[in-house]
């Protein structure tokens, strides 16, 4: 396996830190490089914060929140509207940081980009729109109309977002602008990898004239600053998206304050008598190498009916042939590097375990560097670390099963949550597998790789708790009040 370069070099950028929407160094005058994944040259140069940073926007954010609590909606609306204009006229820069940093297809990048504008409005919109509900207290024995009662919404005050890097802006945004929205004060932590777009992105909203102290970006290491972030009792919701390791310490650590943690999955999608194959296979060869697998509601578990897997296969493997490898920047390029050598190795070598296991490889596997080619596993056991544990990259583990019921077992036979898809069956089994499938999103007729940003989306099990999608984000980004007015 060989990867070609046709390298097209990017503008470098270099930002500070964002500490209640002031740019600024760190304390201790620290920067650090961000390097390309595809080719390891310098596409930025970021602060690195400390712990003394954390703290310095903390305060900041104490003071920001007071203020933008008080800002009307309709006035945060029109700050929030104008940094989606912004952020629209920016998106070819935006979407080539992130091909930069993160090593994903240019194309792919301007998707991610140009979807920024629609986020950031969809949650100005959302955070316009915090009802409450009238109380019937007359219902209540010994109470009866000399009393009124109602609930109200308030923001909780600063949020901690803490981001992975395999959707730099999508990500960042899912969590910021709701924040923002229903008016807290948010403090980000983005993954060390891929700095630049978040920063980017932070830079519209303090164009936009988003308040100071409002929003911090805090760039460097993940467990002093996350740590630092997670414990301060000022901050009062946590939102992190990554590992479920990662998760389960900041539950342990967090203490007595609102959490949201998108955590990890191995998502499976079910292959049934009756299935569209072609349009099954074309949904399998997207939704399981999009990002190199770097997703987590990616194809990673194929599960088939034994008597339609051969024509299954046949259709997938030409598919999977087609997906062009190469240098993130050249026109056709649909499989970029893996986000560090490490992380290729971890997947070649989980292949390999896999097949050492009896499975059997029917394409790709091969590591060059920072790339892994796109991978078919057949034969695989649930039981197998291929299945239970994330991959993070771009292969697909085929089980086979005999009947529905074997199927629905071997869709819930791990120890994750986040979605599941199903093609073909029949209605009866449609409908039991929405209710048995143990997942936070089901697509019927489709993979789980595909997310709306309003819809809610989260997992169960150790995939974690709380609901992202704006309208959801925004719901948990404020606290609930109850009013009673005695007469």
């Amino acid at each position: 396996m060989s990867v070609e370069s046709t390298s097209v070099s990017s503008d470098r950028v270099s930002f500070g830190l964002v500490i209640g929407c002031e740019w600024r160094e760190a304390a201790d005058g620290k920067r650090t490089e961000v390097r390309s994944p595809f080719d390891g040259r310098t596409v930025g140069e970021v602060a690195v914060a400390s712990t003394l940073d954390v703290m310095v926007a903390v305060d900041a954010a104490e003071a920001g929140a007071a203020i933008w609590r008080r800002t009307p909606a309709h006035e945060r609306a029109v700050i929030l509207n104008r940094a989606a204009d912004i952020a629209e006229q920016r998106a070819d820069h935006i979407a080539a940081i992130i091909s930069a940093e993160n090593g994903k297809p240019l194309g792919e990048a301007y998707g991610e980009a140009r979807r920024s504008g629609a986020i950031i409005r969809l949650s100005a919109y959302e955070g316009t729109q915090l009802y409450g509900d009238s109380l019937p207290l007359d219902a209540n024995p010994g109470t009866g109309q000399d009393k009124a009662g109602f609930t109200l919404r308030q923001p909780v005050g600063i949020v901690a977002a803490i981001t992975p890097f395999n959707y730099p802006a999508l990500l960042v945004l899912h969590k910021v602008a709701p924040a923002l929205a229903s008016g807290n004060a948010v403090i980000l932590k983005p993954a060390t990898t891929t700095p630049l777009t978040a920063l980017a992105l932070a830079e519209a909203f303090i164009d936009a004239g988003v308040p100071e102290g409002v929003l911090s970006v805090l760039t460097g290491p993940g467990g002093l600053l996350g740590d630092a972030l997670v414990t301060d009792p000022r901050v009062r919701k946590i939102s992190f998206t990554g590992s479920t390791g990662v998760g389960e310490r900041i539950a342990s650590i967090a203490g007595v304050k609102k959490l949201s943690l998108e955590l990890g999955a191995s998502s499976p999608t079910l292959i049934l008598p009756g299935a569209d194959i072609e349009k099954a296979s074309a949904a399998v060869a997207a939704g399981g190498y999009v990002n190199a697998g770097q997703v987590c509601i990616s194809v990673q578990r194929v599960i088939v009916h034994r008597g339609i897997e051969t024509d299954f296969l046949d259709a997938l493997l030409p598919k999977v042939a087609e997906i062009r490898m190469g240098d993130p920047s050249a026109e056709g390029t649909t499989l970029g590097p893996l986000i560090t050598e490490k992380e290729a190795t971890r997947v070649e070598k989980s292949i390999e375990q896999a097949v050492s296991e009896g499975a059997r490889l029917l394409t790709g596997g091969e590591r060059d560097a920072t790339f892994v080619s796109p991978a078919v596993v057949t034969g695989v056991d649930t039981r197998q670390k291929l299945a239970q544990d994330e991959l993070f990259g771009p292969a697909v583990a085929v089980t086979t099963v005999d009947d529905f019921d074997a199927g629905i077992d071997a869709a819930n036979g791990t120890a994750y949550g986040l979605a599941a898809g199903v093609f073909g069956g029949t209605l009866s089994e449609g409908l039991c597998a929405m209710r048995e499938i143990d997942a936070g999103s089901i697509h019927l007729g489709w993979t789980p790789f595909w997310r709306a940003d309003l819809m809610p989306y989260g997992g169960l099990k150790a995939s974690g708790y709380g609901k992202e999608g704006v309208r959801s984000a925004v719901e948990e980004m404020t606290e609930v009040k109850t009013v009673i007015m005695h007469g």
